[in-house]
Parts: C-alpha cells; sequence; structure tokens
C-alpha cells in the first residue's frame, strides 16, 4: 500500500477516536463492573445486534434489567469508585446513553446525585444532552 494511503487511514482512525465516533473496547475494569450488574452476561456480544459491547450501562439497561427497578436494583450495587469511574468515562465521551431509555438516565443521575455529589450529577446531564449515538 502506499505510504500516503496508509498515512491517510491512521489519521482518519486518530480523528475519529478524538472525536468519540469509534466505540472503545471494554476493558478488564469495565468487563468486571458488567459482570457485577449483570451476573449473567456470559458473552459480551449483542444479541440483536452481533455486536460487541462497547458501554456498561446500555447492556445493563437494554439486554439484562427486566425493568426499570431492576436497572435500578442493579446499578445500586456499584461502589461509589464504581460510580465516580463511570461517570468520569461519561464525561470522556466513552460510555454512551444514547441507548438508555430516559428513565434509566433519570436513575442513574439521580444516584449519582445522591451517592456523589449533585455537580456530577449535573455533568451526566450535560453529557446525556450534548448527545451522543446508541453504543451498546
Amino acid at each position: 500500500m502506499p505510504f500516503a494511503y496508509v498515512y491517510s487511514k491512521a489519521s482518519e482512525i486518530m480523528y475519529q477516536r478524538q472525536k468519540n465516533i469509534m466505540p472503545r473496547e471494554l476493558s478488564e475494569k469495565d468487563i468486571a463492573i458488567l459482570k457485577k450488574l449483570a451476573p449473567e452476561c456470559d458473552d459480551l456480544t449483542c444479541s440483536g445486534s452481533g455486536h460487541m459491547f462497547h458501554s456498561i450501562l446500555p447492556p445493563v439497561s437494554n439486554h439484562f434489567a427486566q425493568d426499570s427497578d431492576d436497572y435500578i436494583q442493579r446499578i445500586n450495587r456499584l461502589s461509589d469508585d464504581e460510580l465516580i469511574y463511570i461517570v468520569e468515562m461519561i464525561q470522556q465521551g466513552e460510555e454512551s446513553m444514547g441507548c438508555l431509555p430516559v428513565e434509566d438516565v433519570e436513575a442513574f443521575v439521580h444516584l449519582v446525585h445522591d451517592r456523589i455529589s449533585p455537580e456530577m450529577a449535573q455533568k451526566v446531564i450535560a453529557a446525556y444532552e450534548g448527545g451522543g449515538e446508541c453504543q451498546h
């Protein structure tokens, strides 16, 4: 392949990553948190799309929780450190909230508000309102 093509592709990939267009691969920490929230998660693949999960909250909400009450019980399992970690990932654009039902976003924001701080909850709201595509 010509160098210009390879350089162009590498530049495109870097640009997409910087703009948070490309989904992330779950780290060991992410997988541990996902399995804590959804112990029945044997496979990290979305049954609907066949793609690997790229976030923690959407699979819990859309694939494992039976309803909003179940989702709330699951996210309440998070330690404060895990909750802060997820909030930081949301702020960095690494954790997708785009395909969460509104009531699950509200439940997560309420949990952050009560256990971490109102300021952190506001940052989650701002990130959610800022948009972002659904990335399971």
